[in-house]
């Protein structure tokens, strides 16, 4: 069923969420919550969300962007390189990519994340699964792990020192205070 987003201000977001301790069936309609939730995203279109975002402290999240598709319970990042192995030859740093959040609708901000990780979870039908996602798919999956751990994004770019900037209804960028 879709669930509201709980949006930034409210403290449920700056909880540390709790591990699933038994995949039943309260967990399971969890997800489909998430799936449900995040599929109905349009303005913004979102490409992952955390338990937390609909109300729920479990260490949870979905995410959906192009050939990622990933159900996460208990997900612990075990391995974070910066760089991306492209070629023999070349080599790519962590990069920045404009970073949004569906609690935080309509804003964003340049953040620089590791370019490759290790993910260790339980998927869906609770089998522990170890996989290695790089680019912007790591990007999501920290992003949703800092949602399990109480950090909105935000947090992240006062740590770099970056700007937020919101999309404004003329779809024009305006910079705004933290």
């Amino acid at each position: 069923m879709v669930q509201k987003i709980i949006q930034s201000g409210d403290p449920i977001l700056r909880k540390v969420s709790k591990p699933v301790i038994k995949l039943d069936k309260k967990v399971l309609n969890l997800i489909k919550d998430l799936k449900d939730t995040l599929n109905v995203q349009k303005n913004p279109e979102g490409v992952g969300l955390a338990a937390p975002q609909i109300g729920v402290n479990l260490r949870v999240f979905v995410a959906k962007y192009k050939n990622l598709d990933l159900v996460a319970i208990n997900p612990e990042i075990i391995k974070k390189t910066q760089k991306i192995q492209k070629s023999k030859t070349q080599r790519k740093a962590r990069t920045e990519v404009l970073e949004g959040c569906l609690s935080l609708p309509h804003y964003y901000g340049p953040l620089k994340r590791d370019g490759k990780i290790t993910l260790k979870y339980m998927d869906e039908n609770g089998d522990y699964k170890t996989a290695e996602y790089s680019g912007f798919n790591a990007q999501i999956i920290m992003h949703e792990i800092d949602h399990l751990d109480g950090i909105l994004f935000v947090d992240r770019l006062l740590e770099q020192k970056k700007k937020l900037y919101k999309l404004n209804a003329k779809d024009e960028w305006e910079e705004v205070e933290i």
